[in-house]
């Protein structure tokens, strides 16, 4: 492996967090790191143009619906907006709007967003997303970490936040020569956390593949870690080897999930075993990798089936656009195949850090039962959050944020 090369090393982070820095002491150690902008080439973007313009859609099942997937007549109103109204300009200001920088991790270059906390002991936190997301899934909970008086909370609740991009942004691929896939992305992101950015201890929270991530750092360097904030359990964790002994409710869930992801669950078949074929048209088509992540979306949603409820379009388009533009969208799937063949964080594992579960209804799979989740997680906090789905961080972030400050605050006692 190449040597690490520490781009952003800030020698003062001694204590695990900035409490004992100056504000003009922060400014000076952001000097020292790479910053980086998004600068999309027009090149790229007239070229989107030119395909969306030339889209050749698909016959449809005449009242089908949503019922065979992306619905042709929504398809045709994004498409229309994406070509005609929606800025990515605009949409770039406003996240060129975050610090961002990139660091070379054993030679692999990690995009990541850094936002400073406004308060006089920032708990250092990183968010994690996954598939079919982006670090654009955090926009609008950043703010409301860094600077919770700004919403109504206690800055001393404040945090450091870390969203790197992993899979569809502006790092490398993950190399996949590495053993498990997921289990290489902690290892990576252990060392952009602790050797890096200098934190002896942090936080890690996330959902879908975030939250698997967010556990195998817990399995890497558990002494690193101060706690995890989940949004679901992973899946891995509901394979039980005897549900018999298990609670009514947990027996209920897990029949439940079964009959829920057969049908919903088809497609990971597909990425866990041809994902190349599926890959040909993910990365030629903006509109057939557009109609895979809008599914996903819709389905996985707490919008009652109706994707707009939850998102704008500019909000669907804007992550839509970091898989196309960063030229990742078919990539970004192999991780299901490499994950498939060797699972980065085997059922069973315990997890030992503090864990807090905040569930959201909405998800395509129902809410885990606490004693099911307690067999491999050290739950603490047991939240079922109000509203939101698979993406509340970016659906209904609020109760989110505040459940995340209430948990990590009694880990601060």
């Amino acid at each position: 492996m190449k040597k690490l090369i520490i781009l952003t090393a800030i020698t003062s982070l001694l204590s695990g967090s900035l409490s004992a820095q100056t504000s003009d002491k922060y400014e000076e150690n952001m000097k020292k790191l790479k910053p980086f902008k998004i600068d999309i080439p027009q090149s790229i973007l007239d070229d989107l143009h030119a395909r969306l313009k030339q889209t050749r859609w698909p016959a449809e099942i005449k009242g089908s619906g949503w019922n065979y997937g992306s619905n042709l007549a929504y398809m045709k109103e994004l498409t229309s907006y994406w070509l005609n109204q929606y800025d990515w300009r605009k949409q770039e200001a406003k996240l060129n709007t975050f610090h961002q920088f990139k660091a070379e991790v054993d030679g692999v270059n990690i995009h990541f967003i850094y936002e400073h906390g406004k308060g006089p002991n920032p708990t250092p936190i990183i968010l994690i997303h996954g598939w079919p997301d982006s670090f654009y899934r955090y926009e609008k909970l950043i703010p409301m970490l860094t600077d919770p008086a700004k919403y109504g909370g206690d800055p001393n609740d404040s945090f450091d936040v870390i969203v790197p991009s992993l899979g569809a942004g502006f790092s490398d691929n993950m190399p996949v020569d590495q053993g498990p896939l997921l289990k290489t992305t902690g290892k990576l992101l252990m060392k952009l956390m602790t050797e890096v950015l200098g934190y002896k201890k942090f936080a890690a929270a996330g959902g879908d593949g975030g939250g698997v991530t967010s556990q195998i750092l817990a399995t890497i360097n558990p002494d690193a870690i101060i706690g995890l904030h989940l949004t679901d359990i992973g899946y891995h964790n509901t394979f039980v080897p005897d549900p018999s002994k298990l609670s009514k409710a947990s027996q209920e869930f897990l029949a439940t999930l079964q009959q829920r992801f057969q049908p919903a669950g088809a497609y990971v078949s597909m990425l866990m075993t041809k994902p190349l074929t599926f890959n040909y048209g993910l990365s030629d088509s903006p509109v057939g990798i557009a109609s895979l992540i809008i599914e996903k979306f819709r389905d996985w949603s707490d919008c009652g089936g109706d994707v707009e409820k939850s998102f704008t379009k500019d909000e669907l388009l804007t992550n839509i656009m970091l898989y196309w533009v960063s030229d990742l969208g078919g990539t970004a799937i192999y991780g299901y195949a490499l994950e498939g063949r060797s699972p980065s964080i085997a059922p069973g594992t315990k997890i030992t850090v503090p864990v807090a579960l905040a569930l959201p209804p909405g998800d395509l799979t129902p809410v885990p039962p606490r004693d099911l989740a307690e067999l491999s997680l050290n739950v603490q906090h047991y939240t079922v959050l109000p509203h939101g789905g698979h993406f509340v961080a970016l659906e209904d972030p609020k109760p989110l944020a505040e459940d995340m400050r209430a948990f990590f605050k009694t880990l601060k006692q």
